[in-house]
C-alpha cells in the first residue's frame, strides 16, 4: 500500500474525543484524524514522534490523518485500522493461484478466488473469503489489528471487543459445516517476537481463541512492514503462545 506523499513527521501530543489527535508539526500544533477506536494502550504516549498523512480532499473535515506512532522500544506502530485489510487484500491478490510462493502466504496460493467481505449471514460479513476450483467449501480469513505489545510480545485486543467475540464464535460454527477458517493477526509493528491474547483485558476473548484453534482454527499472526512511503504485509510470522 503506497501512499500518496511520503509520511509527514511530527510529535504526537496526545489523543482526545477518541477519533482526534494533535500533532506539533514545526513548531505549530495540528489536529489530525485518530483512524482507531481501540485504546491504544503502549502507545499513548505523549511526546513520541509521529507520522502522518496529508489528504488533498477539500471536503475533508480534518486534512491530516494520524499513520503511526513510534513507541518507546524505538519501533513505529501503525494505528490506522484500515491498513490491515489493505495489506492483507494486496498479499491475497499476489500470490492466490500461484504456484512459485513460498513461504507464510504459501498456503493461499492454493486458493484461486478471492472474495473480500464475504457475506455468510444478514448480520456479517467475513473479511475474505478463499475459494478452490470445483470445491464448495471456503476458506474465512478475519483479519485483525494489532498495536499493544508488552515486553515483546503482540496483544490482542486492547480493550473487550464483543464484536471480536462474536467473530470466533462463527468461525467455529463455520468449521463445523466443514469450511476452513483462519485469523490473521496484523502485527503493525516490528519489536515483538510473540503473539498471544490479552487475557488481562479481554479473558472471554481469549477463552474463545483457544477453543477456536482447537477447533482447527488457524492463528497466523504476521508483521507488517512499516515505512514513511509504503506499508506492506510481510511474511514474518511470529510465535503463537496461548
Amino acid at each position: 500500500m503506497k501512499f500518496s506523499s511520503k509520511l509527514q513527521e511530527g510529535v504526537f501530543l496526545k489523543r482526545y474525543k477518541r477519533f482526534f489527535a494533535d500533532i506539533d508539526f514545526q513548531g505549530q500544533v495540528v489536529t489530525a484524524h485518530c483512524p482507531n477506536t481501540g485504546s491504544l494502550k503502549s502507545i499513548n504516549n505523549p511526546g513520541q514522534a509521529c507520522l502522518f498523512s496529508e489528504s488533498k480532499n477539500p471536503e475533508r473535515k480534518l486534512k491530516f490523518t494520524l499513520e503511526m506512532i513510534k513507541s518507546p522500544s524505538g519501533s513505529w506502530v501503525g494505528v490506522n485500522t484500515a491498513t490491515p485489510n489493505t495489506v492483507v487484500k494486496e498479499a491475497l491478490q499476489n500470490v492466490v493461484g500461484r504456484n512459485d510462493v513460498t513461504g507464510s502466504f504459501a498456503a493461499w496460493s492454493a486458493f484461486h478466488e478471492v472474495k473480500p467481505e464475504y457475506k455468510i449471514n444478514a448480520e456479517t460479513r467475513l473479511d475474505f473469503g478463499l475459494k478452490s476450483q470445483n470445491s464448495d467449501k471456503v476458506h474465512f480469513i478475519e483479519v485483525k489489528n494489532v498495536t499493544l505489545a508488552e515486553e515483546g510480545i503482540a496483544k490482542f485486543p486492547d480493550a473487550v471487543s464483543e464484536r471480536a467475540q462474536k467473530h470466533l464464535r462463527e468461525l467455529m460454527n463455520l468449521i463445523e459445516q466443514g469450511h476452513s477458517a483462519e485469523i490473521v493477526f496484523t502485527i503493525q509493528r516490528d519489536d515483538c517476537h510473540t503473539f498471544a491474547p490479552a487475557d488481562d483485558i479481554d479473558p472471554e476473548y481469549g477463552r474463545l481463541l483457544r477453543e477456536a484453534q482447537s477447533k482447527g482454527l488457524k492463528i497466523s499472526p504476521l508483521v507488517v512492514d512499516l515505512q514513511p512511503d509504503e506499508v506492506s504485509l510481510s511474511d514474518k510470522i511470529l510465535a503463537v503462545s496461548l
